[in-house]
């Protein structure tokens, strides 16, 4: 293995030092042929055909509150409101119009149902007109005989006062006047139970509407309107066979609880969606950092270490401290919603909470810490030459505070540098081989290193 090891070392040297010295092509600047008493000795040529071999990508320096930043681990989840079900509201037979992961909008048809219960609520709607109509007919009757009976009274009045006034009586006439009169509250009865059957035929009628717009999610007005069908004008509700349940929020499909074709019972789940734009970030804090997050504490959301996820992707969110505390593990909940949507936020998906809290410490320059590596019993980095960008600088690294993510550096390096971010291994491995291991000393401004005797 330690021979592998070596050759590995070799083959790796070999690539940087031929990179050196030819052309590179793709337009970057050719690099330069120095003699080994001009080049400084601690810099590593890194032309286009470098970084393309060895896959080194850059991170650039910045400003963070390290110090007063605290980092957690959690995982995204749906919000609560975030999925919707579509059941069976009338037992029937499923015929799905969708699948599963499959996008919807607002009012795309989910699936449609043929229930044996749909033709029985159409007749209560139709017995109930049928009611309304026979009720309204009665009330017409029963208001043509009060009225009758009232203008026969009238006259025989008027005949008895004609009479009275010749000192005429007819004790018949006034026996009919009187029973004609004494018909007349049978007769505003009559009318008013008719009237009381209307109002029942029509209070059957708005519950089966509201049965069947339940059913169809149609609304009243709308099953009520008269169309065409088959040659003539009738309600809308009448011409429905095939219920069709429509979405009522976007969406994607996430389950289908059914088989196409399936009978189900009401209230069965036929399938649910999901909105995967409402999502929040559930992270478990320590106990003894409560205190810590009140004063109007800033949160911000950064993705998980992955090659295709810029480490500065990071995404501003609203924190809220959750009701719920593990009092084993001695940790709080720390429920956060993000203001802004990126593709790698997803439910399941695991990231970190930065929350900057209150502190008197300013801000400092920091790299990230997976741009430092080891190099026996001290830490370096390669800091890219601003000089030369086909150069990186071998530097051992002045670190400060480290929140597991950044870290502060106290010397060497300016806001505008970038570091080396992957590769950084490699270009250790190289500079222990070509011997280019930095000595003690500083850096100025434009760059260049010099040794503590200078």
């Amino acid at each position: 293995m330690k021979q592998l090891f070596t050759i590995c070392l070799t083959i790796l040297t070999a690539i940087l030092l031929s990179a050196c010295s030819s052309e590179e092509p793709g337009g970057d600047a050719p690099a330069q042929d120095e003699a080994a008493g001009d080049q400084p000795a601690n810099r590593i040529a890194i032309p286009a055909t470098v970084r393309n071999n060895l896959g080194i990508t850059f991170a650039p320096v910045e400003r963070r509150r390290v110090d007063s930043t605290i980092r957690v681990p959690g995982v995204f989840e749906l919000q609560p409101l975030a999925r919707h079900e579509y059941r069976m509201v009338l037992p029937g037979e499923v015929e799905l119009k969708v699948n599963q992961y499959q996008p919807v909008k607002l009012g795309d048809l989910l699936f449609r149902f043929r229930s044996p219960k749909w033709p029985e609520l159409q007749h209560e709607i139709i017995e109930a007109e049928q009611a309304i109509a026979s009720a309204q007919a009665a009330i017409t009757v029963a208001r043509s005989k009060i009225a009758e009976t009232e203008q026969r009274l009238k006259l025989m009045k008027q005949r008895l006062e004609a009479l009275a006034q010749a000192d005429i009586k007819n004790a018949d006439l006034e026996t009919q006047a009187q029973e004609i009169e004494a018909t007349l509250p049978r007769l505003r009865a009559e009318l008013q139970q008719d009237e009381t059957t209307l109002a029942n035929a029509h209070r059957n009628r708005e519950h089966a509407m509201h049965v069947a717009s339940s059913a169809t999610r149609i609304e009243e007005g709308r099953l009520s309107e008269l169309v065409e069908y088959e040659g003539s004008k009738v309600p809308a509700y009448q011409t429905i066979d095939w219920i069709e349940v429509r979405a009522t929020q976007p969406g994607v499909v996430e389950r289908l609880a059914l088989t196409d074709g399936a009978f189900a019972e009401a209230p069965s789940l036929v399938l649910s969606t999901i909105d995967p734009k409402q999502v929040r970030f559930r992270a478990r804090a320590l106990q003894s950092d409560l205190a810590r997050f009140n004063g109007g504490a800033t949160a911000m959301i950064t993705p998980p270490s992955s090659s295709g996820i810029a480490i500065d992707d990071v995404v501003p969110a609203e924190m809220t401290i959750g009701l719920e505390a593990h009092p084993e593990q001695r940790t709080v909940a720390l429920l956060a919603t993000p203001s802004e949507q990126r593709d790698w936020i997803r439910p399941g998906v695991s990231a970190f909470l930065e929350v900057n809290v209150d502190s008197t410490d300013g801000y400092a320059l920091a790299i990230p810490r997976s741009a430092i590596v080891k190099d026996g019993i001290v830490h370096v980095f390669f800091r890219r030459d601003p000089a030369d960008p086909n150069k990186a600088i071998r530097v051992e690294a002045d670190m400060g505070t480290n929140d597991g993510r950044w870290v502060a550096i106290n010397s060497g390096l300016s806001l505008n540098d970038e570091v080396v971010l992957n590769g950084a291994y490699e270009l250790k491995l190289a500079s222990q081989q070509s011997g280019v291991s930095q000595k003690g000393g500083h850096f100025h401004a434009d760059g260049t290193f010099h040794a503590e005797d200078h």
